[in-house]
């Protein structure tokens, strides 16, 4: 019973699974939208298959900061405005509270294993298309 009890949190936390092609690239992705599945985002995990990520969406464009507090994987994470336009790439190094923040207006923050956007030449200024994969019922609870 426990067991069960515990997927069933992992797997509301986790969000939802949406397909996004990030600067012509195709990746697998959770969506997570609700303030406790952000908090939560990747701590815990251990692995991210190679063109697997996280995105975090927000209720409204803002200036938003990470850190790696509880998260052993050494991420990237892009901050992504409301157009799908990126606005920049930060390293994030794992168990760390180091602040990474968005240097615009982001809804979105995008985090794949640690330097996928440098090795799939992905940069300031490239879209990031399928957003609208997270209606608006499930990006606003």
């Amino acid at each position: 019973m426990p067991l069960f009890v515990y997927l069933l949190a992992a797997h509301s936390v986790w969000g939802h699974d949406a397909e996004l092609v990030v600067g012509g690239h195709r990746v697998r992705v959770k969506v997570v939208s609700t303030p406790e599945a952000r908090a939560q985002g990747l701590m815990q995990r251990d692995f991210l298959c190679p063109d697997c990520g996280m995105l975090f969406i927000f209720e409204a464009p803002g200036r938003y900061a990470f850190w790696m507090n509880h998260t052993p994987l050494p991420l990237s994470i892009a901050f992504v405005a409301a157009s799908g336009s990126l606005l920049g790439v930060e390293e994030m190094q794992p168990n760390t509270t180091d602040p990474h923040m968005a240097s615009g207006d982001a809804l979105y923050a995008l985090e794949m294993n640690a330097g996928w956007f440098a090795r799939h030449n992905v940069t300031q200024g490239s879209l990031v298309q399928g957003l609208s994969a997270a209606p608006a019922s499930r990006r606003h609870p």
